[in-house]
Formats: C-alpha cells, structure tokens, sequence
C-alpha cells in the first residue's frame, strides 16, 4: 500500500510540475518579448531593474536531468533568434532562391493542376515552387566565416537573457547560445545536421565556437564575456541572425477542432497556391519534431490546451515567416538529446501531432525511408557531423541509446508514412 502512495504521489508531483513549467516559460517568453519591444538604442532597455538572468531558475533546469553517461562536456546553448514582431535588426534578408516569377506564382489561387500526386503526396509543381531556404553552399560558406570572424560586440537580443546578440567585425551578426546544459548545444547543433540528412533547408546555419581565453575572436568582448560568466572554454553555438522575419500562427487544419492535414482534394482546392506551400512547410516540420522528440513547438501549444484554450491561435513557439511566406525552423535545442530524456512525458502528444498529418513531401520521405531501410541514421548522422564541424569532438554525440531512439523513431515514421500511403492511394 505504501509503495502504490508513493507512486501515485510521485506521479501527481511530475504532473505538477510540468504545469509549473509551461506556465513559466510562458511568463519567461513574454518577458523576453516585453523587454524587445522597449529596446534603446545602445543595448539598453526600461527593464533595467529585473534580475540579471533568470534561465536558471526556470523549470527547463529542473527537467534538464543529469546526464550520467556523457562521455563528453559539452557548452551552453540558449533560446531562439526569436520575435513576435517583424525584426529590425540583422545582417541580411531571408535567402530566397528563386526569381520573381516564381514568386508570383505563389501569391495566387491553384491554377497549375492538383495539389496532390500519388494520394499523398505533394504535387511536383508545388515542390518548385518552394525555394531552398538555405542552400547547403550558403550554409557552408557561413560556417567558415562564422568560425574565424572577429566578434566586436556582444548584447541582448536572442531569447533568454543568457545568450546574447554578437556582431561580426564586417557588421553581421549571429545569435550566440550559452544554455542551462550541455544538452541543448548538443541538441540544437545535431538537430541541425540531421535536418541536413533529410534535405529540410529551413534551419538558419550553425557553427560552433569555443570561448578560450586566448581566442582572438572572443577578445574584444572578454569583459562582456566575464560579466555574463559564461565558462572558459565552454562550446557555444551560433546561428545565423536573420532580419525581417514574423511569427506564424499554426494553419487551421493542424488545429485542436479539426481532423487533420488529409489527402482531401475539395478541401484543398480551396487554398491559395501560398496557402498550400506554407502547409507544405509544417508537414517537414511535423515530421522533423517527431523525429526529434521536440516537444517545445507545436507540441507545447497540443500540451498547453488544457488550461489555454487559444493556445493555438497565436503564434507558435520557435517559429519564424519570410515576407515571402517560408517558413524558419528556429531554437532547436530541445531536440533529440533533451527531448530523448523526457519522452515519456511528451510522447502521447508526438503521436496525437503526427497522426494529424497524411500528406508529405515525397522529396523528405524519401529520405526517411533510406534511413530506414539502410538503418545506417547513426553513421550518416555521425560522419556527417564530424566532417562538417571540426569542434564535434568537443561536444560529444548521441549515447548508443539515444542514437537507437532516433532509429526506433525513423521506422515508426516509416511505418507511418504507409499507413497513409494504404489508406489514401486510391483516391
């Protein structure tokens, strides 16, 4: 009898506590929000008289569970390059590739031929008609400035108040991400890399960066560096600041009151061609977040309908528009090493997201069903990653456990894929 009290006790303590921790990032985002809206030219704000950092007392610490069996140390990694307003400050627009002509065609109605092919799949034409956000040349040559370019000055401006806002001696700028643990520099530069697997181009380009003391990048701002006590040789990440971006408000279709993004032609006749291709957008999105485990996106908002009826009517965490309608896959960080350790608790709701969706690019499953049947994700993932950033030995990778969970989660994506294919392909 005592050992069924104190289960059922240590199961209302969990349940309360993840209520306590959304509600609390909730109030954290909106401060944060709050704070960018009355920026002062110079760095400054009216918010002067709030605590210096308040990351580590949130809940995200109390769920970032000890890892016992990392074989390495990683730095810190933080929130997103995030707005909810359209963003003033960056180094350039949204790379867009694509002429105007094709960007015109986006604007109208449906005009090119059924949105669909082989039940359930995305049309080709479609397909073209949706630019590479961030061609992997781009994403290359970034990198390798990102990695030898003086930074001259560090500032608030990326989400939580530990990271921070760096600028380049050439006047760019990247979001600099030192977070609560080792875990989500981990996550979010993996994540990014496994997107690069599956061809998803909406993830702004990371490098790492290493804050040695006698680094002639992090020179210039050793005292900022000192005075936010960030850690001597901790691997930070940085990731590309991007201008002129919006939030996004989760389509109808992938709402709690509807049935689901479906292989459905009348109702889908009914979008506009920019319609279509922004929901083209949240089905690799959804895909990617199940293959992740990232429960603090679409997810958190699925989990935060209990006591937020309208949680999905606003925007969605971590994700970002072009004026030109693509979407920006932002703060990635509780992906795959995180969100692996808290599964349990988000895993009905990964399921209740991923069974929404029955329409795909056939480009992205394509991917996924090489990973499958290869079963190779961990190599690819691995070799990928350590040819592409030379600090990954510094950082660590996936524990065989972790790298199991994602193979695990790639066939059961797989599998689910069929299951569309089954019940759709004769429509």
């Amino acid at each position: 009898m005592r050992a069924v009290s104190a289960n059922l006790f240590a199961l209302l303590f969990l349940c309360a506590l993840a209520s306590v921790f959304y509600v609390w990032s909730a109030l954290e985002n909106r401060l944060e929000r709050h704070k960018r809206r009355f920026s002062v030219p110079g760095g400054g704000s009216f918010h002067q008289g709030l605590p210096a950092d308040l990351s580590a007392k949130t809940f995200r610490a109390l769920l970032a569970v000890p890892a016992a069996q990392r074989p390495h140390l990683g730095g810190r990694l933080g929130a997103p390059n995030h707005t909810d307003q359209t963003v003033s400050a960056g180094n350039r627009d949204y790379h867009v590739n694509g002429d105007n002509k094709r960007s015109a065609r986006r604007e109208g109605p449906v005009k090119l031929g059924s949105p669909l092919e082989d039940g359930i799949f995305w049309s080709e034409w479609l397909e073209d008609l949706l630019p590479v956000g961030f061609t992997e040349e781009y994403a290359r040559d970034w990198r390798e400035r990102a990695r030898t370019y003086r930074i001259v000055k560090l500032e608030a401006g990326c989400g939580r108040i530990s990271n921070q806002l760096a600028t380049f001696a050439d006047g760019t700028k990247a979001c600099v991400r030192y977070g609560i643990n080792a875990d989500q520099v981990q996550g979010e530069t993996l994540t990014y890399y496994l997107a690069s697997l599956l061809g998803i181009t909406n993830l702004p380009p990371l490098a790492l960066s290493q804050l040695n003391s006698d680094s002639e990048q992090w020179a210039a701002v050793r005292t900022r560096i000192d005075g936010l006590q960030w850690s001597d040789r901790a691997v930070v990440s940085l990731t590309e600041w991007v201008s002129n971006l919006t939030g996004v408000v989760t389509p109808a279709p992938l709402r709690q009151e509807s049935s689901g993004l479906h292989p459905v032609l009348e109702d889908l006749w009914n979008k506009t061609t920019a319609e279509l291709l922004e929901l083209m957008q949240w089905t690799d999105l959804i895909i990617f977040d199940y293959l992740t485990a990232n429960f603090d996106r679409l997810v958190s908002n699925l989990f935060s309908l209990q006591w937020d009826s309208r949680v999905m009517e606003r925007d969605t965490n971590n994700l970002l528009k072009t004026p030109h309608g693509d979407l920006v896959f932002i703060d990635n960080e509780a992906g795959l090493v995180h969100g692996f350790r808290v599964l349990n608790m988000w895993e009905k709701y990964h399921n209740t997201v991923l069974s929404s969706v029955c329409v795909f690019r056939k480009r992205t499953t394509q991917r996924v069903a090489e990973l499958h049947r290869r079963r190779d994700s961990r190599k690819r993932l691995l070799e990928l990653y350590r040819d592409s950033e030379p600090l990954s030995l510094e950082l660590g990778f996936l524990s065989d456990e972790h790298a199991g969970v994602l193979q695990d989660r790639i066939d059961r994506l797989y599998k689910h894929i069929l299951h569309c294919k089954g019940k759709y392909s004769q429509l």
